[in-house]
């Protein structure tokens, strides 16, 4: 605010007094008469200090820091250009174009003042007056400048007079929206094909983390804003987004605090030019890593200081640039390399140029260069790189295509002129400036952000090429195009690099890498990080049953069923089909087992037989004894149903069997313990019992007990019987085979009736246990049941809490083991008795 009130004291001062009485310094400018004239308004010094209040009061001179000596390559395009117009009649009829170029330093408020110098005629300025005569007034446009800051306050000075002003800052949208009246034109770029650009350049070496570096303008948020979106929709991440201080090299700490707080990722994106950095190179000293690849979406390398310079080829080797592809002006190499102070004598800015390119030795009394003492027949041509280039700068090329563009409407006006035959008839040649407006916007520029979005209006294929910095092993440096990118249409796009010509520079021997996260690993699932963006995650291995079998998966496949995965969990396996067969070794045993018992069981039959006649045998019904040995010698048999592949017959075989089987077991034991009851009435006094009916009962008993459990089985069969099914669960990597019981009521109904009547046997028998002890089977058969019944309580729970195999070996133990007890309980005793020990009673003897 401090500035614009100076400015307009200065401007009223100035309207009272002629611009001829004024005794002010007249700031430098390079002039040369035609017959229309462009003015130039470029920037080639880098300027220190707060400018922005000293810059009326003190020398300049004062507050350099050094010179660009490449922007010099700006005025002398236009130069280049005037001068082949002016060679040809044709292009304004046989009249000349001149020149009115000045230096602006980056320094808007000396922007505003050459503006006002143009205007008019003399510098200093006098705002609101012309100095030259009526006639004379020869501007007819303006080509300036370098940045948006800079092309803003010159056109709110031009577009006051409707001059034409040709921006050949790059394009930035919103230019449009800072100027209140005309906005200056602009070479219009395809911003789109920067991005798309960008954005394949980043996917081709998979560089997923990227910060961004832009200036503090609204070009760095529109490009934020813009890129950021482009890089979502492309699984790329934004690791962060700095804004720094543009043109300025007051106060570095901002870009102190940022290099120390934010780890930069291997990949830096970089948004505008170098003189936007000014006091990034030096802090990037300090804390640079070496091993930070930059990409910046223009030419660095041009637009930095000499001294700059070094630093980019130290610490941003490696690095690449986008530049829209130009073909080269034609003849203007030879033009650059014939340029000598003596050719251009009255061009104040060759002298200082000059003098820097060509290293002048110094005037230790006024501390400047001396150009008399330098090589003044010289060649730029020779000059190194960092110094100054033969290549055309894209800046050059606009303002060359600008002082066309501006000669073409010159000569479209002219054209009417001289058919309207007003040409010769005293009107002044130079056109009023306002008049060239129809015949600029008839061509490519634009001036606002709907406008000039695009390359050109035929809708050509936009090229950029892709640049690599690089130390050639000279020791010269050198920019080497490595690639190039085609872009059409989002449809249409190509990116071709070749990575033999890229060198990563001597702190990188490989292709970097750029991730918040490393990727994981096959077998292993992304998961996000709470707060941070998508690229950054954790890896998670894929739980039971699920793989994946690529890098940096969302989500873990689940395999099928009849599938499991391998231990890498990368990889579908089909999985084993299991069960308790005959080589299984707890099978094999267990077969064993079965069929060493039920032989033993034969022998005690054999035995019991061959001896049938002696009184332990004949006790007790010797026929529900060979009964109880047959049924024992069938449980240990149907444990073997229970080993092997399961089917549809063996599924309900193996449950009916043992049902039915130990139900007549059961109900042999039963039917002795009541003949235990029944005998000793029948000897008591006046007991009306007789011993044919102790047969009868006991044949009555085991039939009931054997129907009862037959009827069961028989009504699970009718209703939802056993049947072969498969278990992919229990076992990892295996599908068990099974048989499913159907119905898990009838099931536990069967287990309950042999549960009731070995309970009932186990009751009858312990209340007669006490009765005397020759003949009385009451004692072994409590303790049998006991054996039983503790066997199939402790069934229930280690078969309910099994699974595949060992439940079916669960079932096969508790056969076997309460059948033993049972054999081993109740008839070892007698075998004992019959071989062992001999003169027995007889149950004869012991009735009379």
């Amino acid at each position: 605010m401090k500035l614009l009130s100076l400015l307009v004291v200065l401007i009223v001062f100035q309207e009272q007094i002629s611009c001829f009485s004024l005794n002010i310094p007249a700031s430098p400018g390079y002039y040369q008469d035609g017959d229309f004239v462009i003015g130039g308004l470029f920037s080639l010094r880098v300027i220190s200090g707060d400018t922005r209040s000293t810059l009326i009061f003190h020398d300049i001179q004062d507050f350099v820091s050094g010179y660009l000596t490449k922007h010099y390559q700006h005025m002398l395009a236009m130069v280049f250009a005037i001068e082949n117009i002016n060679k040809d009649p044709n292009i304004l009829f046989n009249m000349s174009l001149g020149f009115y170029l000045f230096n602006v330093d980056f320094i808007e408020v000396k922007a505003v003042e050459s503006s006002l110098a143009l205007l008019s005629g003399e510098s200093p300025p006098v705002p609101n007056y012309s100095c030259r005569p009526e006639k004379t007034d020869k501007l007819v446009a303006v080509i300036g400048g370098i940045s948006t800051g800079i092309s803003t306050q010159i056109s709110r000075v031009l577009s006051l007079y409707n001059v034409p002003q040709i921006s050949y800052a790059p394009f930035d949208q919103s230019l449009g929206t800072r100027v209140q009246l005309q906005s200056p034109y602009q070479f219009p770029v395809h911003t789109t094909a920067l991005y798309q650009g960008i954005i394949q350049l980043l996917l081709y070496f998979s560089w997923l983390w990227v910060g961004l570096l832009v200036p503090d303008d609204m070009r760095g948020e529109v490009f934020i804003r813009d890129i950021t979106k482009e890089m979502t929709n492309h699984g790329l991440c934004v690791a962060f987004a700095e804004k720094g201080e543009v043109y300025t090299s007051e106060d570095p700490a901002s870009w102190q605090s940022f290099m120390k707080r934010v780890p930069l990722p291997r990949v830096m994106l970089a948004f505008g030019v170098t003189h936007a950095f000014q006091t990034f190179f030096p802090i990037l000293t300090l804390y640079s890593t070496f091993d930070n690849v930059w990409i910046a979406t223009s030419d660095w390398y041009i637009t930095a200081l000499p001294f700059e310079q070094d630093l980019i080829y130290t610490y941003f080797s490696a690095g690449l640039s986008f530049s829209v592809h130009m073909d080269e002006i034609l003849g203007f190499k030879d033009f650059l390399g014939s340029v000598q102070p003596r050719k251009y004598p009255h061009d104040i800015f060759m002298q200082d140029v000059w003098s820097i390119i060509f290293e002048c030795p110094r005037s230790y009394q006024y501390n400047v260069r001396e150009l008399i003492q330098c090589e003044q027949n010289g060649s730029l041509s020779t000059r190194p790189l960092h110094v100054w280039d033969m290549n055309t700068s894209p800046s050059s090329y606009k303002v060359h295509a600008a002082v066309y563009a501006i000669a073409q409407a010159l000569h479209e006006e002219l054209s009417l002129r001289v058919e309207g035959g007003s040409l010769d008839k005293g009107v002044p040649w130079a056109p009023l400036p306002w008049k060239l407006h129809p015949f600029l916007q008839q061509g490519q520029l634009g001036r606002s952000s709907n406008e000039g979005n695009t390359v050109n209006k035929e809708g050509s294929a936009t090229k950029l090429d892709i640049f690599n910095y690089q130390s050639l092993p000279s020791g010269t440096n050198a920019q080497v195009k490595v690639g190039e990118f085609v872009f059409e249409s989002h449809s249409v796009q190509h990116l071709s690099l070749n990575e033999k010509l890229i060198n990563w520079g001597e702190h990188l021997n490989q292709t970097p890498v750029s991730v918040c996260s490393q990727s994981c690993p096959l077998g292993f699932r992304k998961t996000p990080v709470e707060g941070k963006p998508f690229c950054c995650f954790d890896c998670l291995l894929c739980p039971d049953g699920e793989i994946a079998n690529e890098t940096d998966k969302d989500q873990c496949i689940k395999c099928p069923e009849d599938q499991y995965p391998n231990k890498q969990r990368n990889q579908c396996i089909p999985k084993i089909k299991a069960f308790l067969s005959h080589e299984d070794t707890l099978g094999a045993v267990l077969a064993s087992v079965a069929i060493t018992l039920s032989a033993f069981s034969a022998m005690i039959l054999g035995l019991f037989i061959h001896y049938r006649d002696t009184p332990i045998v004949r006790a007790n019904n010797r026929n529900l004894s060979y009964l109880l040995l047959v049924s024992l010698m069938l449980c240990f048999f149907c444990s073997l149903i229970f080993i092997g592949q399961p089917s549809t017959v063996t599924c309900v075989l193996r449950q009916v069997i043992f049902g039915v089987v130990f139900s007549v077991a059961i109900s042999a034991i039963l039917a002795k313990t009541f003949i235990v009851v029944v005998a000793f009435k029948a000897i008591k006094p006046g007991s009306t019992l007789r011993m044919w009916m102790v047969t009868r009962l006991s044949n009555a008993i085991v039939c009931c007990g054997s129907i009862i459990q037959v009827c069961i089985c028989t009504v699970w069969l009718g209703t939802y019987p056993p049947f072969p099914d498969v278990d992919m669960q229990s076992e990892f990597g295996q599908i068990i085979l099974l048989c499913n019981e159907g119905s898990t009521l009838a099931f536990y109904c069967v287990l309950g009736y042999l549960g009731f009547l070995s309970s009932l046997s186990l009751l009858i028998a312990f209340l007669v246990r006490r009765l005397p002890d020759t003949f009385n089977e009451a004692k072994t058969i409590t303790f049998s049941m006991l054996v039983f019944c503790s066997v199939w309580i402790f069934f229930v729970p280690a078969y309910l809490s099994s699974k595949g195999k060992t439940m079916v070996a669960v079932e096969i133990l508790s056969i076997l083991a309460s059948s033993a007890g049972l054999l081993g309980c109740i008839f070892l005793p007698k075998c004992y008795v019959i071989l062992l020990r001999s003169g027995g009673h007889s149950r004869k003897k012991f009735f009379k």
